[in-house]
């Protein structure tokens, strides 16, 4: 796309920018009250999109197999079924949106799509980042999606989950028409009620104190959005009907792995108050590598900006900036994440999915020579 083509589209999303100010009241509830589908709704991001709707007047029915979370939002009601072929709840039913958040594999969009095209207008498709080819440069809107050689392929794997993604946004155009369907595409989605622990990580280990391995050098840039303000995007762009597809993140270079790791530790020595201060051990790219430490899974949120990983925290999302996304400050997601964490069981605690166990991050410490 050329640069005045582009300019023309984001003059034109800036337009709508400035009419969603006079589409919500000064209570912030919608002018227009809205039936709202999700297909799934009750994990994490679904969560704070039921909580927002509901906040701002819509309504909101869930789609889903009645297993996860069944005593949040009891008032919501449910539909129960599968989208992996059991739709037939959703037949003779209408709505004004649709959002899709639980969408992995093409087929499942596909027949979720065709089932809601003749009732639903209006298709949100929750995507991600990691539909681009590759993250050798900067990556916008309009840069290349990876492609899988098989794309009746539907194992999804760190290999597939991008390229099968990019199918799911090319099977719902094509059912629903590109002029009705809005993909939003989240760089790694952060918060309370992440199950993925990933963000959570840095906050949870400073709250247990003593000194901690951190990445890289703190200047590192990072890429992230907290799940309410992914939320509050889907939600004004289905209120004032915007069309197209967003990189849905911080800007880049707003937010470092320096700035998230000193917000973790302000935030355990204020909230978790631990007996020992918590105190980052910054190790260079080149020595956790030797020691195998792999970036993103032992130490979440951060990717050295090298080699194929140069643009991964580079990614434009100006689109959605002028659209109308809204980034909150670093400190209040932590904060945030940290009590929220601090309420969850024991177990869940104790054991987190992502990050270093504490047996392999004392070695790793003492190991370091800086």
């Amino acid at each position: 796309m050329d640069a005045r083509r582009l300019r023309r589209r984001e003059f034109l999303q800036a337009g709508a920018a400035i009419a969603a100010a006079a589409a919500l009241s000064t209570t912030g509830r919608a002018a227009r009250p809205m039936r709202i589908l999700i297909l799934g709704g009750t994990r994490f991001i679904g969560l704070h999109m039921t909580a927002l709707a509901l906040a701002r007047g819509h309504s909101v029915t869930f789609f889903n197999r009645g297993r996860t979370n069944k005593d949040r939002f009891p008032e919501v009601p449910r539909i129960t079924g599968d989208r992996n072929g059991d739709l037939g709840g959703l037949a003779g039913r209408s709505f004004d949106a649709v959002i899709d958040n639980s969408g992995y594999v093409p087929r499942q969009v596909r027949l979720a799509a065709q089932m809601l095209r003749a009732s639903v207008p209006h298709y949100l498709f929750v995507s991600s980042l990691s539909v681009y080819a590759s993250f050798a440069a900067p990556n916008d809107e309009d840069s290349p999606v990876g492609k899988l050689a098989d794309e009746t392929v539907e194992t999804v794997d760190g290999a597939t989950f991008g390229p099968l993604k990019a199918l799911c946004e090319t099977a719902a155009r094509e059912v629903y028409g590109a002029g009705n369907v809005t993909v939003l595409r989240p760089g790694l989605i952060v918060g309370p009620d992440d199950n993925t622990d990933r963000f959570t990580y840095w906050p949870a280990r400073a709250a247990r104190g003593g000194r901690f391995a951190a990445p890289g050098a703190p200047a590192d840039p990072v890429q992230l959005i907290d799940a309410r303000d992914l939320a509050a995007f889907a939600l004004d762009a289905m209120e004032r009907r915007v069309i197209g597809t967003f990189n849905v993140v911080s800007a880049p270079g707003r937010f470092t792995i320096g700035e998230l790791v000193a917000e973790s530790v302000a935030a355990a020595r204020s909230i978790a108050k631990p007996a020992a201060t918590p105190e980052p051990v910054w190790m260079p790219a080149p020595f956790l590598e030797a020691q195998g430490v792999q970036p993103w899974s032992d130490m979440p949120v951060w990717v050295p900006a090298t080699g194929d990983s140069a643009g991964f925290a580079a990614t434009a999302m100006s689109r959605a900036t002028v659209a109308g996304l809204r980034i909150r400050p670093l400190a209040e997601t932590v904060v945030d994440t940290l009590r929220w964490h601090l309420s969850r069981p024991a177990a869940e605690r104790d054991k987190l999915k992502a990050g270093l166990a504490a047996e392999r991050e004392t070695k790793l410490l003492a190991d370091f020579r800086p």
